[in-house]
This record gives C-alpha cells, structure tokens and sequence, in this order.
C-alpha cells in the first residue's frame, strides 16, 4: 500500500516505525494474543498518539492497522475507516502521554517473567547487569484491576514520576523513551532482567548481590555519553531480523 493522500510524511514514517515495533516484540515473544499495547506520539501539535487496532495479532501489524486517537480515547482515523481500540490501552498509554512529553513512544506488555516478577514483593533483584540498569530508576504501582477506571490515571502517573519503566503489581511491565529506539531497549533490558531472575530464584541457590557502590555505578554507567549511539545501534541491528517484513508491515 502507498502511503495515503491525507497522511503526513512524518506520520506515515511514524506508523511504519511503530509497525515494526509490533512485530519486534512479536519476535521476541512478548506479545499476549491481542492484548498489551504500544503507542507512539505523532509530530505535530494536536497531542495525537497511535495505538494498535484491536484485533490484530501483533506479528501482522501494518502502518495501516494503527489507529490514530487523541488524549481523550476519540479515534480520529479516517484514512482506513472504522477502527477499534482498546480501552484499558487508552487508560494506561494517555495518561503518559499527557504528563511526560518526553515520553514518546510507551511499551506495555504481559510476559510470563514480568508477570512472575511483578507478583514478587521484593520487585526486581539487583543480581544481574540488566537490572542494574533499573537501579534506582524503577518505578512500581499497585494492581487496581483492568485498567478501565480513568481515576487511576492518576496515580499511574504519580507513580511513574520521571522513571521511564514501571513494574505493574501483578500485572505486567511498562517501558518508554523519546524514540522507538529507546522503548524498545528499555523494554528488552528489563524483560531480559526478570527472565534472569525468576531462572536464578528456580535455582534455588543462595543469591549474589553486588554492592550499593557497584550498583549505583553501574546504573550510572548505563547513562554515558554514547548511550544513545549504542541505542540506536541496537534498534537497526534488532530490524535486520524482520528486514525482509518490511514491505508488510509499511503497508
């Protein structure tokens, strides 16, 4: 498909982007049928973000399967038609969209480890590298039920405060940054740090904490100067695996 007449440059590259994305996440299994949500910000003014089309399983997502709706959950899509979207989704993404502009691009998702983790009292370990990433940069809200409720917003967002991931109590895991780029690398570090603690805690053997100093020196070392290079290096690496789904997925 080419892209539309009354569709953008920037928003068509925009959808193209979160398509892959979807299908990132898909390769990495850490999808959940048609639930959990990605949604990325559009440039412009109007405070428009896209969100998936409900429905669609997450290894088929097309640019024109997104959905374009504004920060109070109104589908304003007209390119494809009728489109629907998930509330839960609208809840939990708008809320952070609204109060962290910096926050372009919000992953959501519901694997088993983060699940696993997220019903942990003690939240995520610091025993390994990936998660001294989140050290001291992690934030956590308490399970209220299916996020319906536009009250939680709220809280959600009181919670978050100026961390970029969140541990949803006995929900799942969030994640964002500025770019695709860095939501996904948020999402995959701490994906990849509950994977290795709910393994190492089946071991059943004593644990290995690093120290105060060493954890807070390494979270540090996570935010050097050629962090965003390594990032953006990391995201064209990850493409190459669906490389030859691209004329799917911008479509």
């Amino acid at each position: 498909m080419s892209k539309p007449h009354n569709i953008s440059d920037a928003e068509w590259q925009a959808r193209c982007e979160l398509a892959a994305l979807y299908r990132m996440i898909a390769h990495f299994r850490m999808t959940d049928l048609i639930d959990t949500h990605i949604t990325l910000r559009i440039p412009g003014p109007e405070h428009h973000f896209l969100i998936n089309r409900y429905g669609v399983i997450f290894d088929r997502m097309r640019a024109s399967d997104l959905v374009r709706i504004d920060q109070h959950g109104n589908v304003v899509d007209a390119a494809f038609g009728e489109r629907r979207v998930n509330a839960a989704g609208f809840v939990i993404h708008s809320a952070i969209h609204m109060a962290r502009p910096d926050m372009h691009c919000v992953i959501h998702t519901h694997t088993a480890a983060g699940i696993a983790v997220s019903a942990q009292e003690q939240g995520l370990l610091p025993i390994s590298q990936h998660a001294l990433k989140f050290y001291g940069k992690l934030a956590y809200h308490q399970y209220e039920g299916i996020a319906l409720s536009l009250d939680e917003r709220e809280r959600l967002i009181a919670d978050l405060g100026t961390h970029k991931a969140m541990i949803l109590r006995n929900h799942g895991l969030l994640a964002g940054g500025a770019s695709v780029a860095e939501a996904f690398h948020e999402i995959h570090f701490l994906e990849r740090a509950c994977q290795a603690q709910i393994q190492a805690l089946a071991g059943g053997s004593q644990l290995i904490y690093p120290s105060e100093a060493v954890c807070r020196h390494t979270a540090a070392q996570f935010e050097r100067d050629e962090s965003a290079q390594i990032i953006s290096l990391s995201w064209n690496a990850a493409l190459t695996l669906i490389e030859h789904q691209r004329e799917s997925y911008c479509s």
